[in-house]
């Protein structure tokens, strides 16, 4: 039955981010921690990307999470981008209900946290 499930991952900073998406996601999505670096070889052996039907990228909003989001994308154009505020900075610090609205809005399925 679940053979033939959409499989999705998000490629992330850190374990912080990982662990902020497990606690608002409500589907099986598979995260994929950089660690602020990020090199095409490094991609390939932390992931298979042609084994997903959807592959987002959710970076932290200042220099070094973009430089690595234009790094993946001008290796993977096919990933899909997804964004935090400028005004909350990191993945990590981004409140539940906006990181519930981004992940909504690019249909996921998220807990319900009221």
């Amino acid at each position: 039955m679940f053979e033939n499930r959409l499989r999705k991952a998000i490629i992330v900073e850190g374990k912080t981010d990982k662990e902020r998406l497990l606690g608002v996601l409500d589907e099986p999505v598979d995260i994929v921690c950089t660690f602020g670096t990020m090199s095409i070889d490094k991609i390939e052996e932390l992931m298979e990307i042609s084994e997903y039907n959807e592959v987002y990228v959710f970076v932290d909003a200042d220099e070094a999470g973009q430089n690595l989001r234009r790094k993946i994308k001008n290796e993977y154009p096919q990933i899909k981008d997804l964004f935090t505020r400028k005004k909350y900075k990191e993945v990590a610090t981004t409140p539940i209900d906006e990181l519930t609205k981004i992940l909504n809005i690019a249909h996921f399925l998220v807990k319900d946290n009221s």
